[in-house]
């Protein structure tokens, strides 16, 4: 029973150590946060510095990003794609947003539509 103990009491010294090891990530969301804004437009994610992506949600370590966006589809029907660089903070949710000036357009502006901290960074 004591041998039970002392095992699980070490299992859960390993398991709070590795919360206390400090990871601070960051989140890019190529949605909208304000659904208000008429001028703008979900982004896909290609890549972040040069590294493709296929999730919607990329998670980054702070630093200066590099990323490649696909825009909405304009009145041609073919996406435009811009590179955006970003200064990520740590422990922060990133909403990157397209901005257009008009809804035919393909070209667009990359823009951070929202910043909001992530819980239990």
């Amino acid at each position: 029973m004591k041998r039970r103990a002392c095992i699980l009491l070490a299992a859960a010294a390993v398991l709070l150590q590795g919360c206390a090891t400090g990871t601070t990530f960051s989140q890019l969301v190529g949605e909208r946060y304000f659904l208000t804004r008429l001028d703008t437009y979900p982004v896909t994610i290609l890549s972040v510095d040069g590294r493709s992506t296929i999730l919607s949600t990329q998670y980054v370590e702070p630093g200066l990003r590099r990323l490649v966006l696909q825009g909405p589809p304009g009145g041609a029907g073919f996406s435009a794609l811009e590179t955006f660089e970003l200064e990520v903070k740590p422990c922060m949710r990133y909403y990157i947003v397209a901005v257009k000036t008009s809804p035919l357009d393909s070209d667009f502006r990359p823009q951070v539509d929202f910043m909001q901290p992530l819980a239990g960074c």
